[in-house]
């Protein structure tokens, strides 16, 4: 599994409002220049963490983004799928049409994978921003 640029993008995105702090406004041409991220990429992601329910938007002059939530209460897992879709390390384990072995569900391949999956998605949910912001 790659995380994808979008992903990593949104991930130092909702990181720059973080380390701003709680209810801290940040235009989206402040957002890129810090990440180092192209600003018409970041508008992108911006509306996908908006849609999820991560960050508000603010129009205007004294427009902006700013966190919905507490930083320790956004981890990992979510901004990643805010913008990449739900995380599967194989596609079988997102559906079970692309099951190689015929959705006969005895697959001990598709059984362990789920069970790394699992654990990944446990881990990446018990990284929040609250921690990263004070490494």
């Amino acid at each position: 599994m790659n995380i994808t640029q979008e992903a990593d993008y949104a991930i130092r995105a909702v990181l720059i409002l973080a380390k701003e702090g709680e209810g801290a406004k940040l235009d989206a041409k402040t957002i890129a220049e810090r990440g180092c991220i192209p600003l018409r990429f970041l508008l992108k992601l911006l509306r996908k963490l908006i849609k999820d329910g991560i960050i508000k938007s603010f129009r205007g002059v004294n427009g902006g983004y700013v966190l919905l939530k507490k930083s320790k209460d956004i981890n990992l897992r979510e901004v990643i799928e805010a913008v990449d879709g739900p995380i599967a390390i194989n596609r079988c384990l997102k559906s079970d049409t692309f099951c190689n072995v015929n959705k006969s569900f005895k697959c001990t391949v598709h059984k362990r994978l789920d069970n790394v999956q699992k654990l990944l998605i446990q881990e990446l949910e018990k990284i929040n921003f609250e921690e990263l912001k004070n490494d």
